[in-house]
């Protein structure tokens, strides 16, 4: 009788046997790898199904983080499935700090589900804010110092309408609206509509003594603006922690005036000596013009003297009145002026 047929089934079954161990070697360890926290799921009331966690594993997802995030809320009475965990995973969510925020919300009373925590979160990624202060804020109210010390400036300026310039430094307490978080403008807008009403209200104060007296007038009148809508806060209080009086600009932007309008005077003033120096090196030259016309015209004379005679039209004996006439004119001159043109005194 052969034996090859027996050897050749003996060899098949071995064979079978062996992969059937390899198989269930595999699936021991792959058991004994995920079955910690599956037992750990399945006690705490979480269940979560082990080929749920292979497949977490095979998708590269941190599978025991899903479960603790499971058992958390399921332990805080939130039911989430380990689908939607793992999907906001997935998305780049922090699924332990969006479990623990949900839970901080109800034990609050504040409404908060999952999808509008999971936004939140996603809104916040990358930033100094998170869902978890989102909601911390919302039940604890923050206090916001309006100006913000990062930006240098140690208090809002405002100039009333007596000139004189007010200091302002408040505090600006919010809560944050979970409704209208995510899209909404944050705390810099908050601080920068808080800064405009506290420079509108000083404004529109007659007198600095009046703001003085009624700080409480401030934080009313910013209060009652609205200013926290379209914003992700919702304003509780407004209050004045300083306020101080600074320099009187009315009087420095008056002194400002005053010495651009004398510049300008003196400008013009110069202007009108520069026309009249103008003025008068031109009626120099005109009384020098018309001084030529005269020693001119008084050069004709002997000429037209010369010329009578010539023509017979003057005598000599009219010629000797003539000289006669003007010695007996200088003579009393003379007489009339005590010194002469040299300086010397005259003679008689």
């Amino acid at each position: 009788m052969s034996t090859q047929p027996f050897l050749a089934a003996f060899a098949g079954s071995t064979i079978a046997i062996a992969v059937g161990l390899v198989i269930l070697l595999i699936a021991v360890i792959i058991v004994f790898s995920f079955i910690t926290t599956y037992v750990r799921a399945l006690v705490s009331g979480a269940k979560v199904g082990m080929l749920n966690l292979i497949f977490m594993r095979l998708r590269g997802v941190p599978y025991k983080a899903i479960v603790d995030a499971r058992i958390n809320a399921v332990k805080a009475g939130i039911e989430l499935s380990s689908d939607m965990i793992e999907t906001h995973y997935l998305a780049g969510g922090d699924v332990l700090q969006v479990v623990q925020s949900l839970i901080n919300a109800d034990k609050a009373g504040i409404t908060l589900d999952w999808n509008r925590a999971c936004a939140i979160d996603l809104a916040t990624k990358g930033t100094e804010k998170s869902v978890m202060e989102a909601v911390r804020t919302s039940i604890n109210p923050k206090v916001i110092d309006c100006p913000n010390p990062k930006s240098g400036k140690s208090a809002i300026d405002g100039v009333a309408k007596d000139g004189i310039q007010v200091k302002v430094r408040a505090r600006v307490t919010v809560r944050t609206n979970l409704d209208h978080y995510v899209g909404s403008a944050q705390e810099e807008t908050i601080i920068a509509r808080v800064g405009e009403g506290i420079v509108t209200t000083i404004g529109s104060s007659e007198a600095t003594k009046w703001v003085l007296e009624n700080p409480d007038s401030i934080s009313r009148t910013v209060l009652n603006r609205g200013l926290d809508t379209g914003t992700a806060f919702e304003i509780l209080s407004i209050d004045i922690a300083d306020i101080d009086v600074g320099e009187n600009i009315g009087a420095q932007l008056q002194e400002a005036q005053a010495e651009a309008n004398k510049n300008m005077a003196q400008a013009q003033a110069e202007i009108r000596r520069a026309a009249a120096v103008a003025l008068e090196q031109e009626m120099k030259a005109r009384v020098q013009e018309m001084q030529a016309k005269v020693v001119e015209a008084q050069a004709q004379v002997p000429l037209a003297m010369a010329e009578a005679f010539r023509k017979g039209n003057l005598g000599v004996m009219d010629y000797m009145r003539l000289k006669n006439i003007e010695s007996d004119t200088d003579m009393r001159q003379a007489i009339a002026k005590p010194d002469g043109q040299d300086g010397q005194p005259g003679k008689a």
